[in-house]
């Protein structure tokens, strides 16, 4: 199953084809996409017997995030080995670093990105879990359970502000207007013959800046969220940022960021592409 958030307005694709939710359900589910986590067993239930209209097509620029406001947006640093050495860190040994995108960060899929002056903007293409249930020391066995699906994010960086003053700004340097494209839409884990090994990329320009495989992440998304929610209460619609491979602007020799006019393309095998531009 796939869900979509379409001109803010829950949907399902079916076949490349938008049904709005709150139409095919006559007022059972609400129109709202971030409503639909607080009762995502319901929702699926329905959603496999429902006799669903064919549907509308649609235009990519006018989805947004399948989760536009969740209470917790959690990302993950260093989750690959490669990345962690091309930032100049060892591999962690317990829980990576853990911090978050503010959720004003986030936008759809297709948007225009406006560039922090004098500010070094980087790229992290990476998988996104969305939770579908509450999750409190869940055990890793468990995980996939408490998941309501999976789809591309990029963890875009403004790399002075994040690294700035006598401690590390992780969230302030992630979290400019835009800096949280999520999308194109969620795609539940049974669509995907292993959805623990799935290929992600990343293109500058047409030029390929990563490519890594799912597979590689130190912590899978099962112990992620075994691992956090040993800590915290993951809710319904919450969001996680599972890490980027290596590639990204800021481990290269020379460094390399973003300007003006420049097109960022971020994929993943079974998901969709993000596309964004940016500007002065």
């Amino acid at each position: 199953m796939r869900i979509a958030n379409l001109s803010g307005r829950l949907a399902l694709i079916v076949e490349d084809r938008a049904v709005d939710v709150e139409q095919a359900s006559a007022g059972l589910f609400s129109a709202d996409p971030q409503a639909v986590y607080e009762r995502w067993n319901e929702f699926c239930s329905w959603a496999a017997g429902a006799d669903l209209p064919a549907g509308m097509p649609f235009e990519a620029s006018r989805l947004g995030s399948p989760a536009p406001a969740p209470r917790q947006m959690l990302a993950i640093g260093l989750n690959y080995r490669d990345h962690a050495a091309e930032s100049g860190f060892v591999t962690p040994e317990g829980l990576p670093p853990v911090f978050t995108k503010y959720v004003t960060s986030i936008s759809g899929p297709v948007t225009e990105v406006h560039l922090p002056p004098g500010g070094h903007t980087d790229w992290e293409v990476e998988l996104v879990a969305i939770i579908g249930s509450r999750a409190q020391k869940v055990s890793e066995s468990d995980a996939w359970s408490h998941v309501a699906g999976l789809t591309v994010g990029q963890d875009i960086s403004e790399r002075i502000v994040q690294l700035a003053g006598p401690a590390p700004q992780f969230s302030l340097g992630k979290s400019f207007p835009g800096f949280a494209p999520i999308g194109p839409w969620l795609v539940t884990p049974d669509e995907f013959d292993n959805p623990g090994d799935l290929e992600l990329r990343c293109a500058v320009n047409g030029e390929e800046v990563q490519k890594g495989r799912t597979r590689d992440l130190i912590f899978s998304v099962p112990a992620l969220i075994a691992g956090l929610s040993a800590v915290l209460t993951l809710l319904p619609g919450d969001v996680i940022f599972t890490g980027t491979p290596a590639g990204v602007g800021l481990g290269r020799d020379p460094q390399r960021f973003l300007a003006a006019g420049d097109e960022l393309v971020s994929t993943i095998d079974g998901i969709g592409e993000l596309r964004q531009t940016f500007v002065a």
